[in-house]
């Protein structure tokens, strides 16, 4: 038997040596603190200044497309804050500053939403790539990825975060560049993380013969609920400064990784 098709357990079945981990960021691998206090204050206080600077861009161009559509859905929803982006023909500062109108309602609403977060991770590159920003993790993240790297887990990451600034967080952390033991990145592309067809996707996508050889961590409940359904197994995240659980939640808890 070859020796990936796993091993022989004493009951005489097969126990399949491939498993992944795919494990949220927020409040999981870093601390919600850093998210809220450092990351969302610093792309909400450069939204203007790289505009103005990128505004000619493929790149920046293609954003602000993204958030012309979003902005036009918004506005026929009635969503509170959502304010008209004038054309092109109207100059580029009028534009701009409607933008910037737009984005920083996205974000003190803290909405998960495909357009609002490519525009951070665009930001958030330029502050890492300047040494202005470097990404934190929790103490115990980095010997836990090396170690389950070295076991053959292979890790993923799914946040509602763009894949851009996945990568960019890891990529800048504390702890040096820690992408090496990661073997890929979902985002809200996948689909929502409240939402258990997100989870199908990703099973689909990871190859696994079955869904329980994916374990997910994260620190929401509402997650945990929308991933049990898909057959993964799942762990809640216990982090300091992390939301209160229900009472009788039925999820296994960890308080570091180096409890996986």
């Amino acid at each position: 038997m070859s020796a990936k098709a796993g091993v022989l357990a004493s009951n005489g079945d097969i126990e399949p040596l491939r498993r992944c981990i795919v494990l949220d960021i927020e409040g999981t691998t870093t601390p919600i603190s850093f998210v809220t206090d450092v990351l969302f204050p610093y792309a909400r206080d450069n939204v203007g200044r790289h505009l103005d600077a990128t505004y000619d861009s493929e790149e920046t161009q293609e954003d602000i497309k993204l958030l012309r559509a979003q902005v036009q859905e918004d506005l026929e929803n009635g969503v509170a804050g959502a304010v008209p982006i004038p054309s092109n023909d109207a100059g580029k500062e009028k534009v701009i500053a409607a933008l910037v109108k737009n984005v920083e309602a996205m974000i003190k609403a803290d909405r998960k939403i495909t357009a609002l977060k490519e525009l951070q991770g665009h930001i958030w590159q330029t502050g890492f790539k300047n040494n202005e920003l470097e990404g934190v993790v929790f103490d115990d993240v980095p010997e836990a990825l090396e170690r389950w790297a070295a076991s053959g887990i292979k890790v993923y990451i799914y946040s509602s975060g763009s894949r851009l600034a996945q990568r960019l967080l890891f990529g800048y952390t504390n702890y040096g560049d820690l992408r090496k033991y990661l073997c890929g990145f979902f985002d809200t592309t996948v689909g929502n993380k409240k939402e258990t067809k997100s989870y199908h996707e990703i099973t689909a996508s990871l190859g696994v013969d079955h869904p329980s050889e994916i374990l997910f961590v994260t620190d929401v409940y509402q997650e945990a609920i929308a991933a049990k359904p898909a057959g993964l197994e799942v762990i809640i995240s216990v982090r300091p400064g992390n939301g209160p659980l229900p009472d009788n939640h039925g999820f296994r808890t960890v308080k570091s990784f180096s409890e996986i």
